[in-house]
């Protein structure tokens, strides 16, 4: 029998490769696709990592889909490999990000099921109270990260609410940088990442008093978060600031910027994330904040109001 042999070999994706054998009688095919083995051998070690995630947040009281783990994921891999030649964050070991960085940030929904609370009926179960708070944060809602760093809380936000408008300011510009990568990799439209300090961002029309929200995990006292964050939020809307357990303390301290700057405590929950005191302290904008505010930069920390 004569066989005459054929061989093809293709590229796809720079790493396929296909091979076949013609004879008499029919054709006999195999494929060896390197790239769907890559393919295969990457989802194996991503899965685990996703159902981790899941679970995890989910302790934390937010519920997240393998689409939206599989973002936090793909953020926590180039955050890891950027903070190699950059410094992002001191927390780098998987579990520590998930449960330090992603869930903690994704306790905001805390604040809007406590505020739900007074005038929804206090037996409701957790489970409605988060239905009715993500309808809240998928309202459409805008929200800036002042001081967001590696992005935190923001962009975990971004992901797990994908219909809010997320703005990321950073004064650093190598962050700003990275932020600006990273959207781009993970393909979110709702993210916008601005390189600026916030004593001059909130004094540009297009900013100021034009959020609904602003939050920061910066580390600042509260007097000068405020003065930070404040003139960012619409009246009526609220700034959230993420606290260790002595938030409060940095709260009773605050009164007279509060007064100033047109802010009215409306909550501060303190509450245990695994084996971590935390705060989430929200101010509610009830008035206008005065044009002097915020001062010239450097001013908000250097003399806190």
């Amino acid at each position: 029998m004569r066989l005459i042999i054929q061989l093809a070999q293709v590229f796809k994706n720079g790493c396929e490769k296909s091979y076949r054998i013609i004879g008499r009688g029919g054709m006999y095919q195999t494929k060896r696709n390197e790239g769907q083995d890559a393919s295969n051998r990457e989802a194996e070690v991503r899965e685990p990592k996703i159902e981790m995630i899941i679970k995890t947040v989910g302790e934390a009281g937010v519920c997240l889909d393998e689409e939206k783990a599989g973002l936090l994921l793909s953020y926590y891999e180039r955050l890891i490999e950027t903070n190699k030649v950059m410094n992002l964050t001191a927390v780098t070991e998987f579990n520590d990000v998930v449960k330090k960085h992603f869930a903690d940030s994704l306790t905001l929904w805390r604040v809007f099921a406590g505020l739900a609370e007074k005038a929804e009926d206090t037996q409701q179960s957790l489970s409605d109270k988060l239905v009715s708070t993500e309808t809240r944060l998928l309202s459409g809602q805008s929200l800036i990260d002042v001081g967001t760093g590696a992005g935190f809380p923001g962009l975990p936000l971004a992901i797990a609410y994908p219909e809010m408008q997320v703005t990321l300011m950073d004064s650093l510009n190598k962050r700003v940088k990275f932020l600006e990568e990273t959207v781009k990799a993970l393909g979110l439209t709702n993210v916008t990442v601005i390189h600026a300090r916030a004593e001059d961002l909130a004094r540009d029309k297009k900013h100021r008093e034009a959020y609904d929200l602003a939050v920061s995990r910066a580390v600042a006292n509260m007097s000068t978060l405020l003065e930070y964050t404040l003139p960012f939020v619409k009246k009526g809307g609220c700034f959230v600031a993420y606290k260790s357990v002595k938030g409060e303390e940095e709260l009773a301290a605050a009164g007279r910027a509060l007064k100033l700057l047109g802010g009215k405590v409306e909550k501060a929950d303190n509450f245990t994330l695994f084996d971590m005191g935390r705060s989430l302290i929200a101010i509610k904008k009830t008035a206008q904040t005065p044009k002097a505010y915020p001062r010239k930069a450097g001013m908000p920390g250097k003399k806190p109001l």
